[in-house]
This record gives structure tokens, sequence and C-alpha cells, in this order.
């Protein structure tokens, strides 16, 4: 599990326990489609799983008075967790007649879930594996447009396909939660177009100093705690969350 800062733009990691441990415990899920034949490519699964995660927050049935929109807000005012499962054949069925939303990449189809409590997972949600999201790149990603927001992985942290989907997400989360009602209807209108890059070495640092929004790993699954992502708006939309 990852969760992102306690507040939109917050980029200390809070190590004291403060009232979003205190409230009830929600957890977002994702899962992600890995047929045997058919698996799609990395890159591709990463950002199709950041378009979800906005896709669903955009979503009227996570707003004002949606049906989603209770799960949302507690989910939201506790620490913000997503889990990624990964589901095949009559699995992939069982989780597309729950109430969700499947997002589709040029390989990858991920479908995103309202909020559920941290120990009340579906039954066919929970039944799904979190581990075996191993996946290949076939061919190295083309550089990413500068006009829509890039989220950019750490280099120097090695993280299955599974977790890097949930740190994308919350990038995804945090450049929306920076972003203007305008900006936010403008991104959603054009598809939320984004890429999912690693960063080069040499430009990490650049990136954690320059007030972009940050996702700091809390440490309970695969990594130690610590930053994973940087969320950089780009030229078209969010051109006020550039390097500074």
């Amino acid at each position: 599990m990852s969760e992102v800062p306690d507040s939109p733009g917050a980029h200390p990691f809070r190590t004291e326990r403060t009232p979003r441990d205190e409230a009830p415990q929600f957890v977002l899920p994702l899962v992600v489609r890995i047929e045997r034949g058919a698996p799609p490519a990395r890159t591709d699964a990463l950002e199709t799983a950041a378009r979800a995660v906005l896709v669903l927050l955009a979503d009227e049935r996570a707003q004002a008075d949606g049906a989603w929109a209770q799960a949302v807000r507690d989910w939201q005012d506790a620490r913000i967790r997503k889990v990624v499962r990964r589901a095949r054949g009559a699995e992939w069925r069982r989780a597309e007649a729950l109430p969700g939303i499947t997002v589709t990449g040029k390989s990858a189809e991920v479908r995103v879930f309202p909020p559920v409590p941290l120990d009340g997972w579906p039954k066919d949600l929970a039944r799904l594996q979190v581990s075996g999201t191993e996946l290949d790149e076939p061919e190295p990603p083309a550089g990413p447009d500068p006009a829509y927001p890039v989220l950019w992985l750490n280099p120097g942290v090695d993280m299955s396909a599974g977790k890097s989907m949930a740190q994308a997400g919350h990038g995804a989360q945090l450049a929306w939660w920076e972003l203007s009602d305008a900006e936010r209807a403008d991104w959603r209108d054009a598809g939320f177009p984004l890429s999912v890059r690693t960063a080069d070495p040499a430009d990490w640092r650049e990136l954690t100093v320059s007030e972009l929004p940050l996702v700091r790993d809390a440490g309970f699954t695969e990594i130690a705690p610590g930053l994973t992502v940087a969320a950089e708006g780009g030229t078209r939309f969010a051109p006020r969350l550039r390097r500074r």
C-alpha cells in the first residue's frame, strides 16, 4: 500500500500520528487486466492506472451528492491509499460486474472502484492477487509530450509494476489537487493526457527541489519510506507546475 502527503501540495511526510490516522481507513482499489497471452506494456499500464484515478475523481458519482461521494470523502479524510491487483479471464469479468470504471490505454485495461474500507473489500476483489504484476516493456517509451503533465518516477527506487501503478495514481491525484476547476475541466475534456517516465538520475534532484507535488511512500510494502514520484505540469495543462 502507498499513500500521498496529508494535504494537497504538502511535501514533508508526517511521521507523527494525526487525525487522519485516527479516522476510519479506506483504500482505492484498482485492478489491471493481465491475460496470459496478452499482457499490457508496463508504461501503458502505469499511464492507464494514473488516468483511471483521475477519471474516478472527475466522475459525477464521486462529487457533491453522488453515489460515491461520501466514500471518496472518507478516503481522502484518512491516509490516502491505493492497492493494485491483477485479474484475468473469469476474474476480470467478475470485477467488471462490480460498480466501477474501466479505463483503456493502448494495450492496458484498468478498472478503478470507489474506495472501500481497508478491511472491507468486496469478495470478488479481495480474492485477487497483488503479486504477479510484473510487466515487460516491448520497446523503450518515447519522450514525454511537454504539453501535458509528466509523472516522473524516482530512478533510485526499484518497484514492481503494480507498486509503480499505485505511485503513478498518487502523482496524478496530487496534480489534480493543484489545479483550478477550469484546469481540471480542460484536462478531463482532453481525456487526461499524461506521461509516466523514469527520471534521469541527474534530473531527479532538481525535480525534488522545484516545489512540484511529490509523492512520499509510507513504506508499507516493497520499499522503504521515501519519495517516489514528482508530478510536473505541462505547458498546456498546469503550466504553473513546472520546474523553477
